[in-house]
């Protein structure tokens, strides 16, 4: 499969038939390497640093400060990126021009860490549900 099926498969409808993911990201985390290895347009300038920050083993300065994802402020809601079985790390983004606020999902496996930023009226379950099913996939190829 490649890199950018696995970003197709997380722009599909869900159960409800709602499509919950507007952008996508997948992510290389090993030392020295870390890049953007496929993604949507909105997700495209995730920086080298950002993603360090999101693999990182401690992400503990979220809590304050938040994280960045693409340049964009995000506060935390849940870590629970080294918690098996979820991997994943919930975020929000700060207030756009218009006053919305998406959900963004952030799932981990030993290589990678796969992201996806929600629609308006995505929930945070929905999203995670998306994250799950890639991040368990990936896993179980041993990635």
């Amino acid at each position: 499969m490649s890199w950018q099926a696995y970003i197709d498969t997380l722009k599909t409808a869900d159960q409800s038939g709602m499509v919950p993911v507007a952008e996508a990201a997948i992510c290389g985390i090993s030392a020295g390497q870390e890049s953007v290895w496929v993604s949507t347009p909105g997700l495209a300038n995730i920086t080298a640093d950002e993603i360090k920050k999101l693999a990182s083993k401690d992400r503990s300065s979220f809590a304050q400060n938040g994280a960045y994802i693409a340049g964009t402020r995000c506060r935390l809601i849940r870590d629970q990126l080294d918690v098996d079985p979820v991997f994943a790390l919930d975020l929000k983004t700060a207030a756009d021009a218009d006053g919305n606020t998406f959900g963004v999902c952030v799932g981990k496996t030993k290589t990678a860490i796969v992201i996806v930023k929600g629609t308006k009226d995505a929930s945070g379950g929905q999203l995670s549900a998306k994250i799950f099913t890639v991040v368990s996939h990936l896993q179980k190829a041993g990635m």
